[in-house]
């Protein structure tokens, strides 16, 4: 397996700001994890992948929803935008 991971992008203040639900962020990042965990079991090695990535995706979680980016070759996950409902 590779060195698959996730990260937010371009960084974590752009994409959570100053949101102050931080149990969902939490529920983000655990929910990152096993994305993650599904792209390394599916691209075993993403280094080499030829085809296509499957591009902007999207999660609903109790709370919010957050976009994210999986780029196969990099092994990363990118997630691009966090969107918690309001309170």
């Amino acid at each position: 397996m590779g060195d698959w991971g996730w990260e937010y992008h371009p960084d974590a203040h752009h994409v959570i700001g100053e949101t102050p639900n931080l149990s969902f962020v939490a529920q983000v990042e655990a929910r990152a994890d096993e994305l993650v965990r599904v792209a390394a079991a599916l691209y075993l090695d993403g280094t080499t992948y030829q085809g296509q990535s499957p591009g902007v995706q999207e999660e609903v979680l109790p709370g919010g929803m957050f976009q994210y980016l999986t780029v196969v070759r990099q092994e990363r996950l990118y997630i691009v935008q966090v969107t918690p409902w309001p309170l």
